[in-house]
């Protein structure tokens, strides 16, 4: 089962002194023009399998989409294909709004 990750969680991870972790978007483009998280990769979900060799399955990985639903998916999916810290951002970017960045655009 993917480890989940809440945003209060993920803003202690990214402020900390470890590693950042990769934050992967697996949203479409038209979601990015409404809001997205600074220095996260951009991968649509449907690319990822194409995109496997360009992520780094030793680096923790932090998945997110709009709700949380689809970055599951993906997580679980790199978790088969060998990803050994892969992290899902519960409640997706909308949470991350409400929770973190109250400034941020919904939709």
């Amino acid at each position: 089962m993917v480890r989940q990750v809440n945003p209060a969680e993920l803003a202690a991870l990214l402020s900390s002194d470890t590693p950042a972790p990769l934050l992967l978007d697996v949203r479409e483009p038209w979601e990015l023009d409404i809001c997205r998280l600074e220095g996260a990769a951009h991968i649509p979900m449907r690319h990822i399998p194409d995109a496997l060799a360009e992520l780094d399955p030793q680096r923790p990985v932090v998945v997110i989409c709009h709700h949380g639903i689809r970055s599951q998916q993906v997580a679980l999916y790199l978790e088969h294909q060998g990803f050994g810290q892969v992290l899902n951002l519960r409640g997706g970017i909308d949470a991350w709004a409400h929770d973190i960045d109250r400034d941020m655009a919904t939709y």
